[in-house]
Formats: C-alpha cells, sequence, structure tokens
C-alpha cells in the first residue's frame, strides 16, 4: 500500500491559477500509475488526469484539456496538477491515487490507494 497526502488547495478567484501536489511514500513511487480524481457537493466522484508510472501518456477529462496539467517527480515521490484558468465549476475535493503499473493506466475510479483530499474552490 502506498500512502498519499495532497496539498495546495484553496480559495481562489475565477481565472486563478492553483497547483495541487500529492506526496507518496511507503511504496516505490515509480511502480504506479497515478491519477487526480475531484468530487463536488452532491456529486459523484469524477475523474481528472492520470499519468504513467514513468511520465509517457497522460489522459485528461474533457472539462479540463487544456487548463489542467499533470505531471509527476519520480525523484520527489510527488504528482502534481497544475490547474489554470480555474472555474467555479471546478470546485471540489481533489483526490490522487494510485495503482500498479503492472495494470492498465485508467480513467476510472479503480486505483487501490487514494489521499485524503484537499478542498479547491473557486469564486466567481
Amino acid at each position: 500500500q502506498v500512502q498519499l497526502v495532497e496539498s495546495g488547495g484553496g480559495l481562489v478567484q475565477a481565472g486563478d491559477s492553483l497547483r495541487l501536489s500529492c506526496a507518496a511514500s511507503g511504496r516505490t513511487f515509480s511502480n504506479y500509475h497515478m491519477g487526480w480524481f475531484r468530487q463536488a457537493p452532491g456529486k459523484e466522484r469524477e475523474f481528472v488526469a492520470a499519468i504513467s508510472w514513468g511520465g509517457r501518456s497522460t489522459y485528461y477529462e474533457d472539462s479540463v484539456k487544456g487548463r489542467f496539467s499533470i505531471s509527476r517527480d519520480n525523484a520527489k515521490n510527488t504528482v502534481f496538477l497544475q490547474m489554470n484558468s480555474l472555474k467555479p465549476e471546478d470546485t471540489a475535493v481533489y483526490y490522487c491515487a494510485a495503482k500498479s503499473r503492472y495494470t492498465y493506466l485508467s480513467t476510472r475510479d479503480d486505483y487501490a490507494d487514494w489521499g485524503q483530499g484537499t478542498q479547491v474552490t473557486v469564486s466567481s
């Protein structure tokens, strides 16, 4: 099991940027694909972005393409989510998640390990 701790959330205005970080520990970070998900009040958790274990492949949910960017630093055991041009509809708790590199890179919430989440609130 890998332990995940998100940080970087906060309250911003529409059009602002935030950079979320997720620090991993407990296992070899490069053995995991990583994903970001979010859950808004009263809504189902949804996929945001994913990155393969080596960083070569990335996936994005359609509404964040061109605004969000996922990256990772395997030397620092950290995955990032750069969020630009934020909109009120991006308001949610953001979670990072990990799954084995020996499984397929997924946009579904079939990840094995999850962080506790960080709140992002975008005001209009």
